[in-house]
């Protein structure tokens, strides 16, 4: 089920990508949306490919993974999913789609923030070392 939804979830979002291509006003919010998208989408794609086991459609420490985009960024599939999809959504430019896209933010944050937590109480040190070496 979890990776039928994975799949669903990277369907979904490169259809409203190519949605945006094709039926976006040629305007500078379509330009700075493909741009975010175009950077941010594969990058996603990458970040989920490299959690690989350790994804869970809920908070749950499967594994510390520290390597590829992890080394650098914490949290890469819920920071440049969230990226590409309000890049994809602002070049659709459907004001009231990205205005629910903006409003999910703060639900993706505190994901993110209990995400970290349930790291910080399993990984215990090595979490706070990896923190440490990683960009917000």
């Amino acid at each position: 089920m979890k990776k039928v939804l994975v799949w669903f979830d990277l369907a979904f979002w490169l259809a409203v990508l190519v949605a945006a291509i094709v039926r976006g006003s040629r305007t500078t919010a379509w330009l700075a949306g493909l741009i975010m998208a175009a950077i941010a989408f594969p990058l996603w794609v990458a970040a989920r490919i490299q959690l690989g086991p350790a994804f869970s459609l809920t908070p749950q420490a499967r594994g510390l993974v520290t390597s590829g985009l992890y080394a650098k960024l914490r949290h890469p599939v819920y920071k440049l999913g969230t990226i590409a999809a309000l890049g994809a959504l602002l070049a659709l430019q459907i004001w009231p789609l990205f205005a629910i896209g903006v409003a999910l933010v703060p639900i993706t944050l505190l994901r993110l923030r209990r995400e970290e937590q349930v790291l910080a109480a399993a990984f215990g040190d090595e979490y706070r070392r990896y923190r440490e070496k990683t960009w917000f």
